[in-house]
């Protein structure tokens, strides 16, 4: 029989009513994961393309092979890092970017963000202005792959420059990330710091930078492997609020020892933050991420699955 439109408003409304109940007991009517509160998850895992930087870089596997695979193994998106594109940091033609968005989307995956090697803490001011200009090309790119984040460094060491100071060398960060902020706004694209235990070392140094530039189109990619003094789960709580994306990894610093990440805890701190979106997935160190990659996958889903 054909459903009248007040059938349909009531039988919504009796979903909409029944939600609570089915909490924890996996995925709502219209997908997504449903938690103790009833509402939708919204986290959906990803790759960071660098779990397969040593295949990529060697030509063992193209940018495409790569797409291809992380959507066999069921990834929802990919993070295509700009390293793997050919000639970076030239930035390729159009049709090559064109070619991979489609890749992407006819394999059924999002692109969740990528990525340039930048450094802002040079002393030279001309250097600094070549390293914002880096960044402003990839942004253009990254608008027109679909990413919504292009992701960037403060620098690329922990020594400060010789004679300088952290305060001077942090202006000269902040200075410069706001260029990019201003620049990126105008390309819809949002700039993610990411913490790397270069020049960003800790909780307190991230938050600085961010409350200095005051941009809303500046926020984290959370590493979570990168605090390596002290308690990184603190840490990673305190910078969560501020996270647009992530890169979960397989370990993990405790004052200053390598272990194996705590998956639950992490995703507690996720949900606890309210964060919304992308979890992209990082693995490093000896071994075929062709075996190690849908591993951690699997580890890091199963963690979700938990309430």
């Amino acid at each position: 029989m054909h459903k009248t439109p007040s059938d349909r408003r009531t039988f919504f409304k009796t979903v909409a009513v029944s939600l609570p109940l089915v909490a924890g007991m996996g995925t709502g009517p219209f997908g997504g994961r449903i938690g103790t509160s009833g509402k939708l998850d919204h986290l959906r895992l990803s790759c960071n393309l660098y779990s397969f930087n040593e295949p990529l870089m060697s030509g063992q596997m193209t940018l495409e092979e790569v797409i291809k695979f992380c959507s066999e193994i069921g990834f929802d998106a990919v993070d295509p890092t700009g390293y793997y594109f050919p000639n970076y940091p030239v930035v390729p033609d159009d049709s090559y970017v064109y070619q991979i968005k489609r890749k992407a989307f006819r394999l059924g995956l999002d692109i969740s963000g990528t990525g340039v090697r930048n450094d802002f803490t040079l002393p030279d001011p001309a250097r600094r202005k070549a390293e914002v200009a880096l960044v402003t090309k990839w942004t253009d790119l990254a608008a027109k792959l679909g990413a919504p984040v292009i992701r960037i460094f403060s620098g690329t060491g922990k020594e400060l420059p010789v004679g300088y100071n952290r305060q001077e060398v942090t202006g000269w960060v902040v200075e410069a990330i706001r260029e990019c902020t201003d620049y990126a706004a105008k390309q819809g694209v949002m700039i993610v710091l990411q913490n790397h235990a270069d020049f960003i070392q800790t909780a307190d140094h991230i938050l600085d930078i961010l409350q200095r530039v005051n941009s809303e189109w500046l926020a984290v990619n959370l590493d979570i492997g990168s605090f390596r003094i002290g308690d990184p789960y603190e840490q990673i709580a305190r910078v969560a609020p501020y996270a647009a994306t992530w890169q979960i990894k397989e370990n993990m610093f405790v004052d200053g020892r390598e272990v194996e990440t705590d998956l639950g805890k992490i995703v507690k701190i996720v949900r606890e933050s309210g964060y919304r979106g992308y979890l992209p997935i990082e693995t490093l160190g000896k071994g075929n991420p062709r075996q190690k990659v849908p591993v951690f996958y699997e580890k890091v889903k199963k963690a979700l699955t938990v309430v």
